[in-house]
């Protein structure tokens, strides 16, 4: 059945699943037996996002046969983020605040305008700081009988969600995707040709958008070959310090680039709402009170940057680790003549297998363990430069190990 559902790559469950559900609520709208909350986990290019925002077409969905059908006004409106009772939550910061969480659930009390439900999409919702997550348990305890709250995050796990909050919620866990789905969605949807659709599908390590980006971006393959030099230059203890600044500077570029337009018209839009340019009665008052708002705005740009800097960092040190992972898997002939475990990185096959031959066994599990101490040395407001020049200097340590 053709709908808003099809957006979901190789989660043929979990649409089934959302479909049973989606109809069923129509009779809870009634009834009042409706689950309030809902907590979609997976891996990252899962679509957990995708499938909560599905989910929330579905429900509000007017066709009478098929939830979800992708036709109506409230499925078009829901999916391109413009339904008045839809809100989506995407933290542009380090983490969700208490702020933005009680404004959220003031505006979720509310009945529904136009559809039948009220309904919170929380992407990210392992950001929530404690506090935050404190007072959406007491909405998600206490719910609206009109409100839904669909919470996305990686795991079940209590560092990215709270237990009481997670047993308050009904679990829906997507799968990674397989090569052939995505390499199919790439071919379907983004009109690619088969061998670049194949190849991208290959490298993402399961994640959709990473696929789609590394295949008609020449700048996300050039900072997927930065990250993998790193491995290389391991060896050369000059050149892998140079290789993790590089590494550094390329992360931040990408937060500037990524930043700096939208920060731009942030910035203006504020002025004239604060009365920038005006000549009218108490304009100069207006424009002598905003220091405190344009404070305030700094800090938030300040800290989507550091959070997109951070970003693409973290997915570079998925990269490396990937490298040392499919040498491990050489070297016990796991991925022998192109059987048995699939490499993370298959255009690099050489590569690997020289890797596999240079360093023992303990070198490469201690070279995985280095860039996971990395992640979480960053994860930890660790200064980048800082945190990868470590990991630099344990990488050269284990090739000898």
């Amino acid at each position: 059945m053709a709908g808003v559902f099809d957006r979901l790559v190789g989660q043929d469950a979990v649409e089934s699943a959302l479909t049973a559900a989606s109809v069923a609520a129509r009779a809870e709208v009634v009834q009042g037996a409706m689950t309030h909350s809902w907590l979609f986990t997976g891996p990252p290019g899962s679509g957990r996002s995708i499938a909560a925002l599905c989910f929330a077409a579905a429900l509000q969905c007017t066709d009478p046969g098929s939830p979800g059908c992708g036709r109506c006004h409230a499925c078009t409106t829901t999916m391109a983020g413009t339904h008045g009772d839809v809100r989506r939550v995407i933290p542009e910061g380090l983490s969700i605040s208490t702020k933005e969480m009680r404004e959220i659930v003031q505006i979720a009390s509310r009945r529904p305008s136009t559809g039948r439900w009220q309904v919170v999409v929380i992407e990210d919702a392992d950001r929530l700081t404690e506090a935050a997550g404190n007072v959406l348990l007491k909405v998600v305890e206490e719910p609206p009988d009109r409100t839904v709250f669909l919470l996305c995050a990686p795991s079940v796990d209590p560092e990215d969600i709270s237990v009481t909050l997670r047993s308050r919620c009904r679990h829906v866990h997507l799968v990674t995707p397989s090569v052939p789905a995505i390499a199919q969605v790439l071919r379907d949807r983004d009109k690619l040709d088969e061998k670049t659709a194949n190849w991208a599908a290959s490298i993402s390590g399961g994640h959709v958008g990473r696929a789609r980006r590394l295949a008609t971006d020449e700048e996300a393959r050039a900072r997927r070959q930065r990250a993998l030099a790193l491995v290389g230059a391991a060896s050369k203890p000059g050149a892998a310090y140079a290789a993790a600044d590089e590494l550094v500077k390329a992360a931040d570029d990408e937060a500037k680039q990524m930043s700096a337009t939208r920060d731009d018209r942030e910035r203006e839009e504020l002025a004239t709402a604060m009365g920038a340019g005006g000549t009218g009665k108490g304009a100069a008052g207006a424009t002598r009170g905003s220091a405190g708002v344009l404070k305030d705005l700094e800090r938030r740009q300040k800290s989507r940057a550091t959070r997109t800097g951070r970003d693409s960092l973290d997915r570079a040190l998925i990269d490396v680790a990937g490298v040392y992972r499919d040498a491990l898997a050489v070297r016990f002939g796991a991925a022998r003549n192109g059987s048995g475990v699939a490499l993370t990185h298959p255009d690099m096959s050489d590569q690997i297998h020289d890797l596999a031959r240079r360093v023992r066994p303990e070198g490469l599990l201690k070279s995985i363990d280095a860039v996971l101490a990395c992640r979480e040395a960053l994860d930890l407001n660790v200064k980048p430069r800082f945190a990868l020049a470590a990991l630099a200097a344990a990488l050269m340590a284990a090739q000898t190990t």
